[in-house]
């Protein structure tokens, strides 16, 4: 029997932007600093109610932060932040646009507010198979001190324009450099009808109560059972 091949998610640029604009990386190999500093299990914190683990063994945190693409800004920009955020100028180097302006009518009410709209230009199109879509939000578990992308949902196995991702400045005044390759957005596809999927709201069942409990209790005992286990069960 030949195995069906995986579905391909593809991140295509200009000929002549290859080999210069940062390139997407599969998230799990862009782990921040802080995380990969952190220690997997902390002695001076176990005690009789707290096992000392630290989130680096924490299966459903770390599967937030690995799962996806990683697309990063093309070419380093500088942001000047004034007037607590409610003026945002940037410059660049680059023979491209690398940020522009939204108008602030458009999110005339968002929590932001006072802080102007801006985008980030994005050089790559990104193509996925028939029926699937793809999620992109800020990367999870590691924010920016600096802005904050607004996350959308496309349809790239029908729109392969270039898309940008609006965001807002967050970083205090003054005057910021953003490297190229600075993580910008989380890239998650999905296969849109795996959305399709029916709602029931209803009080747990014996068997699903005796279910969520068993399941409990051995995540009791051991940091390892999620891993061994439900994961394997997938």
């Amino acid at each position: 029997m030949f195995a069906r091949p995986k579905p391909l998610i593809r991140f295509t640029c200009a000929p002549e932007d290859k080999g210069v604009i940062a390139e997407p990386v599969p998230a799990k190999t862009h782990m921040p600093d802080w995380f990969r500093k952190l220690p997997a299990f902390d002695r001076e914190q176990r005690s009789v109610t707290d096992t000392g683990l630290t989130v680096k063994r924490c299966m459903p945190f770390l599967d937030a932060m690995t799962t996806g693409w990683i697309l990063p800004l093309a070419a380093s920009v500088r942001l000047d932040i004034r007037d607590e955020g409610r003026t945002v100028e940037a410059g660049w180097e680059f023979d491209k646009p690398m940020i522009s302006n939204h108008g602030s009518h458009q999110v005339a009410g968002h929590p932001s507010e006072p802080r102007p709209p801006c985008k980030f230009h994005n050089y790559w199109s990104v193509r996925t198979p028939k029926g699937w879509s793809c999620l992109f939000v800020p990367p999870l578990n590691r924010p920016s001190k600096l802005f904050e992308v607004v996350a959308g949902v496309v349809d790239t196995d029908t729109y392969t324009a270039h898309i940008h991702f609006p965001f807002f400045a967050t970083g205090e005044d003054g005057l910021h450099v953003l490297e190229k390759g600075t993580p910008l957005v989380q890239v998650i596809p999905f296969r849109r009808e795996a959305t399709a999927i029916d709602c029931e709201i209803a009080a747990e069942t014996p068997l699903e109560m005796a279910d969520r409990k068993v399941v409990h209790r051995n995540t009791l005992t051991g940091e390892g059972w999620y891993r061994r286990f439900a994961r394997a069960a997938r």
